[in-house]
């Protein structure tokens, strides 16, 4: 089931995301069931956000991803939306 997890980062947390970005691209590398991701990004370019489309057996199982992912577990994220997601192109 692909999952899209939308993540919107707390005003002037931008060192907070890149404080914990190495331990967040391993949590990626890790559990393998990212499908595509990057980081969303404010009107100046920077990173401010996180659009990730996870490959997980149900909705439980991406909640618990997204829980045990060290952007939340730094408590970067001000809101968090998981939203089932239909791949159509690409």
């Amino acid at each position: 089931m692909l999952l899209a997890l939308i993540c919107t980062d707390k005003t002037g947390a931008l060192e907070t995301r890149k404080e914990n970005r190495d331990a967040h691209l391993a949590y990626i590398a890790d559990t393998g069931v990212v499908a595509m991701a990057g980081p969303l990004l404010d009107t100046a370019g920077e990173m401010a956000g996180s659009l990730l489309i996870l490959d997980v057996e149900d909705a439980a199982a991406a909640e618990s991803w997204a829980a045990n992912d060290p952007y939340a577990k730094a408590g970067l994220f001000s809101d968090v939306r998981i939203q089932p997601w239909k791949k159509v192109i690409g």
